[in-house]
């Protein structure tokens, strides 16, 4: 009995650490995004949202940098691994996105009637989202969004 104790604990706090769900506070102060409007003559409504992660230092990042490369070595000498290529889960990252998207949107009422996504680019660390207003655009906002 007192040695499967060690074992059952080890479980338990290996099943904890798997079951974290991120949550959009993983992110916060470390976000940067960027929110670019275009209204076009015919009154198109156009947008860009940009988002990048915040590196803390270089030193940081080039260590991030070399535990990928030190990742995809192991993985490439796995006999288990199928694929050697690195594939991140960009999930979370993602999901980020989209909540700052829909926040930007919903502040600044630039596309009060939703819209349609033209593009998007995510990787790690930074990504954008292009789209179209579903709504066209009245003299208001000719106001305040032109530049």
């Amino acid at each position: 009995m007192i040695r499967i104790v060690p074992i059952l604990m080890a479980f338990i706090i290996a099943s904890g650490c798997a079951s974290h769900t991120p949550d959009a506070d993983d992110f916060k102060n470390r976000v940067k995004d960027r929110f670019k409007t275009d209204i076009r003559s015919n009154g198109i409504k156009l947008f860009t949202y940009n988002a990048k992660l915040e590196m803390p230092d270089d030193n940081n990042t080039e260590l991030a940098h070399r535990e990928r490369i030190n990742q995809l070595k192991k993985q490439s000498r796995s006999k288990n691994s199928k694929r050697s290529i690195y594939t991140p889960d960009l999930s979370d990252w993602t999901e980020q996105i989209e909540l700052g998207l829909s926040k930007t949107l919903d502040m600044t009422g630039y596309c009060r009637e939703g819209f349609m996504e033209l593009s998007r680019m995510i990787e790690v660390g930074r990504a954008e989202i292009r789209g179209e207003c579903n709504e066209g655009a009245t003299d208001e906002d000719r106001a305040k969004f032109s530049s």
